[in-house]
């Protein structure tokens, strides 16, 4: 149970660390992708105004247009050596999206035949923006057809990936330093609650070895008054007190040593099968007695590498709870099988679901859906808490599910 505690403790710090991180590294990384995909668009915007204000005139009359670079805001304003870091080409396309024209005067790496091929595909495409072989395109209709203008991205690709790498690394290698210092200081973070589980498990050992002398010489002077006053009400139920007392002195410290770190001895290999049909023989003929049925499927060859009684317990716990809340006449199903590699263990009864309670609290200690009818079944309060508790201890898991006119709990080990 320690074990369990110290590590779901590292795992809540490091889900918690975990989502910061993403967090903060994806955040970064979306904002860095906006600013500089904003800035390539504000620049592919200036030099579509400028294709449209000065078209592409071949190798004739292009002093003015040499001359035009408007590049206001965050682009620089109009540095003569402005135009020469922008590596861009245009393509006109006509209403069908075929290349009319194309201007590669600031790109000197792709071809007449590339650049047109491009624009073809950017016209047909749908596509008003976005990133084709390196470059940010930016598709603006006009009179006759439409323009495509390419920039080329490959710093800015560059850019952003190198960063996305280096904080996905350095977020890694922070998340591997702090799972190790997480991991050194757990011990330390647990540590007031191993000390209240340790004094509880004190406590508990203490108060039943108090417990049991008193409750053997109540029990013995009763018997003795039994015999002297036989038929007495009132020696009977001191009698069924005490082993009632008695019985739940005995979960108390079974539950106890369940939380140690070893709650068993050494485990062995058994067989499953034969230590469930043992303890379902006499719970058998318990059930028909009373007017119940029953109904069994054991799998044959199920094998478990564990502590055999504690097994045997927690099936017995499960069986007798069927059988003492069931309804009257009802109906009682075991069933243990293989399934998806793991051991299932399942036992349904009919019951009266309204008044069940809370399912999720039926692993309680001490907590009982119907006071009255727990006393008269003379249970103690702790035996699906045992179930649960060796379960766990065998490294599995057992739940209630209501069912239509009843319900079933299921173990996996």
């Amino acid at each position: 149970m320690l074990k369990k505690l110290r590590w779901r403790f590292i795992a809540a710090a490091m889900s918690a660390y975990t989502a910061v991180v993403v967090l903060l590294v994806g955040g970064m990384n979306l904002w860095n992708y906006h600013i500089n995909t904003l800035r390539q668009d504000e620049a592919l915007l200036r030099l579509c105004e400028r294709e449209v204000q000065f078209p592409h005139q071949g190798e004739r009359e292009q002093g003015e247009r040499e001359q035009h670079f408007p590049m206001p805001g965050p682009f620089g304003g109009d540095s003569p050596e402005f135009r020469y870091t922008l590596r861009f080409f245009s393509v006109r396309c006509d209403e069908t999206g075929a290349a009319t024209d194309t201007d590669r005067e600031f790109i000197a790496s792709v071809t007449r035949e590339t650049a047109a091929q491009w624009g073809e595909t950017v016209a047909k495409s749908g596509k008003d923006s976005g990133y084709f072989n390196g470059y940010r395109y930016l598709k603006q209709e006009v009179e006759g057809g439409s323009i495509v203008l390419f920039l080329n991205s490959e710093q800015n690709i560059q850019a952003m990936q190198t960063l996305l790498l280096v904080s996905v690394v350095v977020a890694a290698a922070a998340s591997v330093a702090v799972f190790v210092l997480v991991l050194l200081f757990s011990r330390r973070a647990i540590a007031p609650y191993v000390r209240n589980i340790e004094t509880q498990k004190r406590f508990i050992t203490d108060a039943s070895h108090e417990l049991k002398t008193p409750m053997t010489a109540i029990s013995a002077c009763a018997d003795i008054l039994k015999e002297d006053v036989p038929g007495n009400e009132w020696v009977e139920t001191i009698q069924s007190e005490c082993a009632r007392m008695t019985r739940l002195v005995n979960d108390l410290v079974k539950l106890s040593r369940l939380d140690e770190e070893r709650p068993f001895p050494e485990p062995v290999d058994f067989s499953l099968s034969d230590a469930v049909w043992e303890i379902a023989e006499p719970v058998q003929a318990t059930a028909l007695a009373k007017g119940k049925t029953y109904s069994q499927s054991i799998g044959d060859g199920l094998s478990f590498h564990g502590d055999r009684a504690a097994i045997q317990q927690m099936v017995s716990i499960l069986l007798d709870n069927a059988v003492k809340y069931s309804d009257e006449g009802g109906a009682i199903r075991l069933s243990a099988q293989r399934v998806n590699g793991r051991i299932q263990i399942e036992v349904f009864n009919t019951c009266d679901t309204a008044a069940m309670g809370d399912v999720d609290r039926l692993f309680d200690r001490f907590y009982r859906p119907d006071t009255s009818r727990s006393v008269q079944t003379g249970g103690t309060g702790v035996g699906l808490s045992i179930a649960k508790a060796t379960a766990e201890a065998c490294g599995g898991s057992i739940k209630a599910r209501m069912e239509k006119g009843g319900i079933t709990f299921t173990v996996r080990i």
